[in-house]
């Protein structure tokens, strides 16, 4: 850590539209600015943008929102909108949002410090990513932040004032020293993926996705009485076995607590040694009540997770739901999601049909098929699994065919699902347990099939063993745009060993599809008028548009995304699937 210590900041408040065109030309020449807002609130569609503050190596500018008419601001926008200065910006996902509602300012050459230092830190969970975090971190500085609840909507205090001058000053400090780490850690590609994905990533905010309230409340009843009957039913036969009935001849034991569950099935001599729901399925075939179980733990899940509180979510000023993403939320890149989670809605149609577009648009929901299948061939240069994808043949069925040896016509469900299995659960490390689990055959069974596999296909056998290898010795996965995960683990520790070798076959697969789905919002956030991207979920894109246009965004989505995969994958063709309709389906 530095010892470095800012001198006192030098700041001056901008309060009329002269000054602002001043400052306008101070800064046009700088390399790079920072960037920051203080706002009245964290909501944008309630908030007001009381300063603005923006930084020079000597100097920061306050400005004062509050004293300059909109009509005044085109200095600022221009200077904010050009390609340089670089617009440095802690978690600038927020500020994007708030100038882009409230002024029409679409940010550009964005350096998000927050994402740099995400990025730098390799996976590392420890680590937080705070302006203050990074302050202390890198430069050895601390930033006072009481002030940052403070009521900006009313008097400016000179303390006020010089926090927000402090906040704008350190971003110009830590980006030099943020660059270093990136070009030291070879990080350069990815944090300017990072960075582009910035945009895309507010407007989705902002724009927010469409839930039918009504469609949605009969929906949590429907679902609501069927838990309540499955309830009932599964208590019902367990009471049999029970040595505890309540006053309605049912079982009185809590069906959420694995410990009690798990005795009742003993009772009724059913072998099963967890509640797991993968332990669970290897029964559910055998025992009816099992399956109800499985069924009715779904439901909860759902109840529990969206249910009515859902309806809670959708903002009064623009009847939508406007979730929180998290552009780096796991060591893999992939996106995360809150406040509610509409990434992980389930996938069943009476669900996803209650997220529409509103009357007179349209929903284009457009997902890349196999991607995860596609980077692995690209990785692996498998002859085989190139030859399926070039010839446009299914791959779980080619994989069927070539393992059970059987012409591709004659390939039975049962094969073609075995091979799904195999070809997807091979990718996060699945073992022969894993597998024999998942197809309800003995574990001895399921080595052979593994080995058959690796058979067919000798380069991703040789791919993920060098990658599970590479981990340990190197000690970090890469993916094609270079993100990196650290991976921490005692090479003495025979587990620990394990988990990073799976992880050093999954990190660079999944990783890389994540940057491919980042830089396809890139590029279709470029090519909409008229139309905007609501949700973006690990392989999928869905963007509302009116409806007369909706046809030509489906053709525009659909080539920009087949575009982003191209520039890593080109080996073999990528194919995007495109639906056009009332609803989130497919």
């Amino acid at each position: 850590m530095s010892n470095t210590v800012l001198k006192m900041i030098n700041f001056q408040l901008v309060i009329t539209s002269d000054q602002l065109s001043a400052v306008r030309q101070q800064l046009a020449d700088q390399r790079a600015i920072g960037v920051d807002t203080e706002t009245t609130s964290l909501d944008p569609f309630e908030a007001r943008v009381r300063l603005l503050q923006l930084a020079a190596p000597e100097i920061v500018y306050i400005v004062d929102l509050f004293q300059i008419p909109k009509a005044a601001i085109a200095p600022i926008k221009e200077l904010l909108e050009a390609e340089r200065p670089v617009k440095v910006i802690h978690n600038a996902k927020f500020d994007a949002k708030m100038l882009r509602h409230h002024y029409g300012i679409e940010l550009n050459a964005i350096f998000d410090t927050m994402l740099a230092s995400q990025l730098v830190s390799a996976g590392d969970s420890n680590q937080r990513h705070g302006l203050s975090d990074l302050a202390w971190r890198y430069l050895g500085r601390r930033i006072e932040k009481s002030l940052r609840t403070s009521d900006w909507s009313g008097s400016l205090s000179q303390a006020m004032l010089e926090y927000a001058a402090e906040d704008a000053a350190v971003l110009l400090t830590l980006r030099q020293y943020l660059i270093e780490r990136i070009k030291e850690l070879q990080l350069i590609d990815v944090a300017k993926l990072e960075f582009d994905c910035v945009l895309p990533t507010a407007a989705m905010e902002l724009a927010g996705i469409y839930l039918d309230e009504s469609r949605w409340e009969k929906l949590v009843a429907a679902v609501e009485a069927q838990s309540s009957r499955l309830e009932t039913d599964i208590k019902q036969a367990l009471a049999a076995a029970s040595q505890q009935i309540d006053l309605f001849g049912q079982a009185d034991i809590n069906l959420n607590s694995p410990q009690q569950v798990q005795e009742a099935f003993a009772r009724l001599g059913i072998p099963i040694q967890s509640t797991r729901e993968l332990e669970l399925e290897s029964f559910a075939e055998d025992y009816p009540i099992i399956a109800q179980l499985i069924d009715y733990r779904h439901q909860q899940k759902f109840l529990s997770t969206y249910g009515r509180t859902l309806l809670d979510h959708i903002h009064p000023a623009t009847g939508r739901i406007h979730a929180d993403f998290r552009q780096i939320g796991t060591p893999t890149g992939r996106f995360s999601c809150s406040s509610p989670n509409v990434q992980q809605v389930p996938n069943e149609p009476e669900v996803r049909a209650c997220f529409t577009a509103p009357p007179g648009r349209k929903l284009v929901v457009a997902d890349y098929s196999q991607i995860e299948l596609c980077i692995l061939a690209e990785f692996s240069r498998d002859p085989r699994m190139l030859e399926a994808f070039l010839n446009g043949i299914d791959l779980h069925r080619s994989t069927a065919s070539l393992m059970f040896d059987v012409p591709i016509d004659e390939v039975t469900r049962e094969h073609r699902a075995i091979a799904k299995t195999l070809n997807y659960g091979l990718l996060y490390g699945m073992g022969a347990a894993g597998l024999a689990a998942r197809i309800g055959a003995p574990v001895a069974e399921a080595e052979k099939l593994m080995a058959r596999y690796f058979e067919v296909y000798h380069g991703v056998a040789d791919w993920l063993r060098a990658a599970a290898d590479t981990a340990v010795s190197v000690g970090h996965s890469r993916t094609h745009w270079g993100r990196l995960w650290n991976f921490r683990f005692d090479p003495n520790h025979r587990e620990q060993v394990a988990t990073v070798q799976r992880l050093g076959k999954n990190a660079p697969i999944q990783g890389s599809s994540a940057d491919i789905l980042k830089r396809a919002m890139r590029l279709v956030y470029d090519a909409l008028r008229d139309a905007y991207i609501v949700n973006s979920i690990h392989d999928e894109i869905v963007v509302e548009a009116d409806q007369p246009i909706a046809e030509d965004v489906a053709e525009i989505v659909h080539e920009r995304m087949i575009a982003a995969a191209q520039e890593f994958i080109r080996a073999i063709p990528v194919e995007v699937d495109v639906h056009v309709g009332d609803a989130w389906m497919k």
